[in-house]
């Protein structure tokens, strides 16, 4: 950590307000729109969706070009690919009925509670509780079988 820039933490702490404004702002903090959305009652959250997408698409693409290199961590730019295996696809499936339940994912839970919804409070738990739970069994079934761990 000490080989990064020193504006590093900070512009990762202004991004985070911004998305959190964003969430915030676009009404996606409210669970109660997301399950509107899952239940086709309101299309807005596609289109927030789309916005990030598209931001995140042309730094990619742009970013090399003009650049050449992350201005602030100044390793190359890359996506990190994940194969896809059964961990992936039972996680997901996981995440996504959790999604679902509650009508809230990990980043719009933290922007919730800055819109003052505190009773978001139980789903952080349960996020943390889940996540505290899947590290355990992780570990324990690394630690019985060296040979199945991989590189994350």
């Amino acid at each position: 950590m000490a080989d990064r820039h020193p504006l590093f933490m900070p512009l990762i702490l202004v991004g985070g307000l911004i998305f959190g404004f964003g969430l915030g702002f676009s009404h996606m903090a409210r669970p109660e729109v997301v399950l509107d959305f899952l239940q086709f009652e309101d299309l807005g959250l596609p289109f927030v969706m789309f916005g990030g997408a598209a931001v995140t698409g042309l730094a990619y693409f742009l970013g090399p070009k003009l650049l050449g290199r992350p201005p602030i961590t100044g390793r190359s730019f890359e996506r990190r690919l994940k194969s896809f295996d059964r961990n992936v696809l039972v996680g997901g499936a996981i995440f996504g009925a959790g999604w679902g339940l509650s009508g809230i994912c990990p980043g719009a839970a933290y922007a919730s509670l800055g819109i003052g919804n505190v009773t978001i409070l139980w789903a952080l738990a349960g996020m943390f509780v889940g996540a505290y739970v899947q590290g355990l069994w992780r570990s324990r079934s690394d630690a019985a079988d060296p040979a199945a761990t991989s590189a994350d």
